[in-house]
């Protein structure tokens, strides 16, 4: 069964800067940039039927015109437990427009409503057992950067394989945004 899940590339270039922010945190797994992405909806496991339907409805899909995004701080997911070190976006109404539409079309083929609350970014880092002063220490050191701005003309289906996290991610389906 393949373990699936939609989003958007992280062009080379962007991948590298945000690579330079790896370094520095106990209990940090830094994630490969070339892995970097930003997932727009977790489908999970499911078999090859589904994953079939899915690519079909994906392939449908009209979307308005490609569109800029900007990744501009870094966040911690987890609170006084951190577990992942991210690099977060700029409010994008266009990106949040893509991520319903794909939570809409995913649901038309049988999916479960994601629970989630959609929170665009990149994740650098798992983390376990990082202390939240080892964090705050790191963020006062790398969380401050020029903003990363590049354009999205596609997202992708990715697959993944069972794993500790943090890929290896392979790109299923291209698709590409149409005006």
């Amino acid at each position: 069964m393949p373990r699936l899940f939609t989003g958007l590339e992280i062009p080379s270039d962007i991948g590298f800067s945000l690579s330079l922010k790896r370094g520095g945190v106990p209990g940090a797994r830094w994630i490969d940039p070339a892995n970097y992405h930003i997932t727009l909806r977790y489908i999970g496991d499911v078999d090859h039927r589904t994953a079939d339907e899915v690519d079909d409805i994906l392939a449908r899909f009209a979307y308005a015109e490609p569109f800029a995004l900007t990744i501009d701080h870094l966040g911690v997911f987890g609170g006084n437990k951190p577990r992942a070190l991210y690099a977060g976006l700029a409010p994008s109404e266009a990106l949040n427009r893509l991520q319903a539409s794909h939570e809409r079309m995913l649901q038309r083929v049988g999916l479960v409503p994601d629970g989630r609350k959609f929170v665009p970014h990149v994740t650098l880092a798992r983390l376990k057992d990082t202390q939240p002063e080892d964090l705050a220490h790191h963020l006062s050191q790398t969380g401050r950067f020029p903003p990363l701005s590049f354009t999205v003309e596609h997202f992708v289906l990715f697959s993944s394989k069972e794993s500790v996290g943090g890929g290896p991610y392979v790109v299923e389906q291209d698709y590409p945004l149409a005006a």
